[in-house]
């Protein structure tokens, strides 16, 4: 098994439900600096993380639903990883 081990300065994990999300973002120190619950649509997430795009990872609980989250990261203009 590979490990993405690259480093960023950012670090997002979203626990995904069937109305909301939460989100959380890291910094490289590992220190808290975002710790919310939202609507689970692509606009409230877009908005909050908007000012990270380019200096973030993301990572989704595994579900059957995640897929538009997915879906959603991988549009180009985010150039999320």
């Amino acid at each position: 098994m590979k490990f993405y081990t690259t480093p960023h300065p950012h670090y997002c994990g979203i626990d995904l439900h069937a109305c909301s999300l939460y989100v959380c973002i890291l910094n490289d120190a590992r220190e808290t600096i975002l710790h919310r619950e939202i609507k689970a649509l692509p606009e409230p997430l877009l908005d909050l993380l908007t000012p990270y795009i380019g200096n973030i990872v993301v990572g989704v609980k595994y579900m059957h639903c995640w897929y538009w989250v997915y879906d959603f990261c991988a549009e180009p203009e985010t150039n999320w990883h």
